[in-house]
């Protein structure tokens, strides 16, 4: 097992990006622990109870600050704990190198549909009567621009089984699937960035739970290596969440696209290597 001195630095930075982004620290996390010599799948075993962590780190700040969509999340969540638990039995029988490179690709297409989409407008188009009558709505104090957001959710018929998908990722490969539900929540359900990354965060817990607790019947979770990485982890959510509150939303997306951008090329690169 790789010493504390160099688990403990990693998970700190996977739990920052994580909170930052909304992508759950997988990114940074599993290939670092692959590099220092764990095996793949105890890598995404131990990088999905982290998550956990991750996002309990940092969405209790977020919900604390009144910016995630509560309605929004327990809805979706539905959806993506029946993904994870399908993604996560799957991984128990194949390699999941194969996916890596279809994966990478569908992130590469999704960083560049948000980057065509700009500065969109997140508010345009009415609201379909399934949003409507979910009551997927809300609104946040943004301390950045000094003003309450107003916003309606929409879409949600289309969010649902995007959000299957979703899960089944993130079971499958241990990452959480930030990604996949940010662009979800942004360019399918109209939400704003920052509603979209700690909405993400919310979500991002509850499919690695049940995740995990098909890895854990397993015996793929190695708890003395774990513990550690979660000490990183939750510091490096703590630390994330505490600057994405005082950024812009336009901030968010920049940095969501920069660290999308490298999740991709990361997830085909190493789809190659393992073919």
């Amino acid at each position: 097992m790789a010493p504390f001195h160099l688990l403990f630095p990693v998970s700190v930075l996977a739990g920052f990006v994580g909170a930052m982004s909304g992508l759950g620290g997988g990114v940074v996390l599993i290939p670092a622990l692959t590099l220092l010599g764990v095996d793949i799948k105890h890598a995404i075993a131990v990088s999905i109870l982290c998550i956990i962590a991750t996002s309990c780190g940092s969405a209790s700040a977020y919900v604390r600050n009144h910016i995630p969509n509560l309605k929004v999340g327990m809805f979706l969540e539905m959806f993506t704990v029946l993904g994870a638990l399908t993604g996560a039995s799957v991984t128990l029988v194949i390699s999941p190198q194969p996916l890596y490179i279809a994966f990478g690709l569908v992130l590469l297409g999704s960083w560049l549909a948000l980057l065509l989409a700009g500065r969109q407008s997140w508010h345009d188009g009415p609201q379909d009567s399934m949003s409507r009558w979910l009551e997927l709505e809300g609104s946040y104090p943004d301390d950045a621009v000094g003003q309450t957001i107003h916003y309606k959710g929409r879409r949600a018929y289309l969010g649902a089984p995007a959000m299957l998908g979703a899960g089944i990722i993130a079971g499958l490969l241990g990452i959480g699937a930030g990604a996949v539900k940010v662009l979800i929540h942004d360019l399918v359900m109209g939400l704003p960035p920052k509603v979209s990354t700690t909405t993400s965060n919310l979500i991002i817990g509850v499919t690695a739970l049940a995740g995990t607790s098909v890895y854990l019947a397993a015996g793929l979770i190695n708890l003395g290596l774990a513990a550690p990485v979660i000490l990183g982890v939750v510091l490096g959510a703590f630390i994330g969440t505490r600057l994405l509150v005082r950024l812009t939303n336009q901030a968010v997306r920049r940095f969501f696209l920069f660290v999308l951008l490298i999740l991709a090329a990361e997830m085909i690169a190493r789809g190659i290597r393992g073919a």
